[in-house]
């Protein structure tokens, strides 16, 4: 009897390991199957998948082949009202989905434009360009013109005591934040007029305070006009806009302007002009090679805006969009072929349509 327990025993030790590598083979089967169950399918990268209609995947590239990243400006900007604007009347086709990006401003979206991702056309100044052409001499071929936008007026807002700009050498002056237009341009003007002042780069809201309590002398500010908070806010006598004469140091990048008491009632009197320089603000684009997916993104972009020009040149939209020129020229820069494109065309259109 003990001699057979023993024998069964020894059966039972051999047959164990077997039985054990069965079932751990069956359990790495399933995690195998598992596995490949849950990994998704290989795709061709040399072709475009096809997706059932409707579904999630055709759904996503669909909206994706037409997207196009437009970087704006800050949110009290006008750049960024423009954006909004634009993207109301060429996102109504459906060929194309702008998305208006905020940003630190216009001098801040040349550098988007060149290196951020998703970024394919851009709201700048145009003397923007002047810091970029020593640091990016080819930027006249990374970046091309659409059209001019508007132009972003010069205010100097400054104190009673403050009469001239010779009164504000020396003294405190805020930009706003690094990175508008007002702290890239206003230095940049106020160097070439040969006015020397203390620059201080905090956000306006806060150097409009500053100013009411006497601890700064001025505020300047590069945007377009009507600016809220000289409408909107009411300030004690005294407080005034300085005129900034223009002059042929600065006719490579700017115009000549003037604030009137139509834009400003509250602070400049029935009749009166401010004398001022403002700088063109422009939509330019990245100059993507032709026949990319994004080069002809911003093709199809540029034909529903130049299309939809009078739509956004009615009642509802901001005045200024009575000032775009599709045809005008930024020094420098060379246009977007697209641009081009339309603009011979419509002048054609044009001259064949006259009696």
């Amino acid at each position: 009897m003990m001699r057979k327990l023993l024998l069964i025993l020894a059966l039972s030790l051999v047959a164990l390991p077997a039985s054990a590598q069965n079932a751990n083979g069956a359990g790495a089967d399933k995690r195998s199957a598992d596995r490949a169950a849950a990994a998704p399918p290989r795709v061709n990268r040399a072709a475009r998948p096809v997706y059932p209609q409707n579904s999630e995947a055709e759904i996503r590239d669909r909206i994706n082949a037409g997207s196009i990243g437009l970087a704006a400006g800050l949110l009290e900007g006008a750049p960024l009202r423009f954006a909004t604007e634009i993207s109301r009347v060429v996102n109504e086709g459906g060929k194309v989905k702008l998305l208006p990006i905020v940003t630190r401003g216009p001098t801040e979206n040349v550098n988007d434009l060149l290196y951020l991702k998703g970024v394919d056309v851009a709201i700048i100044n145009s003397d923007s360009l002047d810091e970029y052409r020593a640091q990016v001499p080819e930027i006249g071929n990374r970046i091309v013109h659409v059209m001019n936008l508007f132009p972003s007026e010069l205010h100097i807002f400054a104190r009673p005591e403050i009469n001239t700009l010779a009164d504000l050498a020396g003294k405190k002056v805020n930009f706003n934040t690094q990175g508008t237009a007002a702290a890239y341009s206003g230095p940049l003007i106020f160097s070439r007029l040969g006015i020397e002042v203390e620059k201080t780069f905090v956000p306006h809201p806060v150097a409009l305070e500053q100013m009411r309590k006497g601890e700064t002398a001025a505020v300047v500010f590069v945007t377009s006009k009507p600016v809220d908070a000289f409408v909107k806010r009411k300030w004690d006598e005294g407080f005034k806009f300085l005129p900034a004469p223009f002059g042929p140091g600065l006719i490579d990048y700017y115009i000549p302007a003037s604030l009137t008491s139509a834009d400003y009632p509250a602070l400049i009197p029935a009749g009166q002009t401010v004398e001022t320089i403002a700088v063109p603000t422009v939509l330019v684009a990245y100059n993507w090679k032709p026949g990319s997916p994004r080069h002809d993104r911003v093709a199809a972009f540029v034909n529903e805006l130049f299309g939809k020009l009078d739509e956004l040149r009615v009642s509802g939209f901001d005045p200024k969009w009575r000032d775009a020129d599709p045809y005008a020229s930024v020094p420098g820069l060379q246009r977007l072929k697209a641009a081009d494109s339309w603009r011979d065309s419509h002048q054609m259109a044009n001259r064949t349509t006259r009696p």
